[in-house]
């Protein structure tokens, strides 16, 4: 069985300021999707889902042909690749919403697109994060081990301190799990940064307290997660649930975290913690690009990567 990546590259960026997912990074003019897909691929994955808006996605099938038109799976079979539009108005039919909202509704609305094209253990990750070998290795071996399993979903964790940014405060959910591993909640902190003293700081979001020195180790959400194809069912029935209640309002939205939580809490499913030793980096803001521009020369300088990629 060869489980799927499903890319959510439909966000604009607007801290960002741009397309973040077209942006070439690497020494070649990779993007971070270019290396999200190079990883996957070697660990076993068989097919690429991108979640796009309807406004770029003649470019970007375009972009995944030329770049990618050749790929093979580690068997030696093409690489198959799907693209889905999320858009406003995709929602269940007959469910009365604010006319003058003008978003998507989040994050797992936008896995819910999927719903259609894919049949098998998957992978969710975002077009703009680097993930790393190895958390695409873990993740890969996960899925294999649950085909055919129901009611149990995996999240890839962090470790804090190797996922800030230098060019200012981020904002990050931190997993809490029990002694076998299975999460608990997810607490988002805000401001979350190395300070001058060494330590990491952050304000809880939840409970209001503000400068919290924070477990550089402790493991945080970085929106990789593992899932079984029963997770469409379940979070459409939430999803109904939430239009009803929140469908006038403008900006609230539909996230992964809040479909998981809801499913572990009404005792439908379960979620393990899968820890990875690798680093993240991405561009949350525009001064992050050349340190990121960097450690793509950097990986590639020690071999990690080809140049060009493709």
């Amino acid at each position: 069985m060869k489980p799927t990546l499903l890319v959510l590259a439909a966000g604009m960026g607007s801290r960002y300021g741009g397309l973040k997912q077209m942006d070439g990074l690497g020494p070649s003019g990779e993007t971070i999707i270019d290396y999200s897909i190079y990883d996957a691929v070697a660990a076993g994955f068989g097919k690429v889902v991108y979640i796009v808006r309807e406004y770029f996605l003649d470019q970007m099938k375009k972009t995944v042909e030329a770049k990618y038109g050749h790929v093979r799976c580690i068997d030696g079979s093409p690489l198959e690749f799907v693209f889905v539009t999320q858009e406003l108005d995709k929602i269940p039919a007959g469910i009365p919403v604010n006319p003058e909202r003008q978003k998507p509704w989040g994050t797992a609305h936008a896995v819910l697109m999927a719903r259609d094209v894919i049949h098998e253990p998957f992978a969710v990750i975002n077009g703009d994060d680097y993930y790393g070998k190895e958390s695409f290795r873990i993740l890969a071996d996960w899925l294999r081990a649950h085909e055919g399993s129901q009611g149990i979903y995996s999240i890839v964790g962090f470790q804090l301190s190797n996922t800030l940014s230098e060019s200012g405060g981020v904002s990050r959910g931190i997993c809490f799990y029990d002694a076998k591993g299975h999460l608990q909640s997810i607490a988002e902190h805000l401001n979350i940064a190395r300070e001058a003293d060494g330590k990491v700081y952050g304000d809880n979001s939840t409970n209001g307290e503000t400068h919290l020195e924070l477990d550089g180790k402790a493991l945080c959400s970085m929106n990789m997660w593992g899932f079984t194809p029963d997770y469409f069912s379940r979070s459409a029935e939430l999803f109904d649930t939430f239009l009803r209640d929140f469908g006038q309002e403008l900006k609230k939205e539909f996230y992964i975290p809040f479909a998981v939580d809801s499913i572990i809490h009404s005792g439908n499913g379960s979620c393990e913690v899968l820890s990875t030793p690798d680093h993240w980096f991405g561009v949350t803001y525009k001064e992050d690009r050349p340190a990121v521009v960097a450690k793509f020369q950097e990986l590639v300088d020690k071999g990690i990567y080809p140049s060009p990629l493709y």
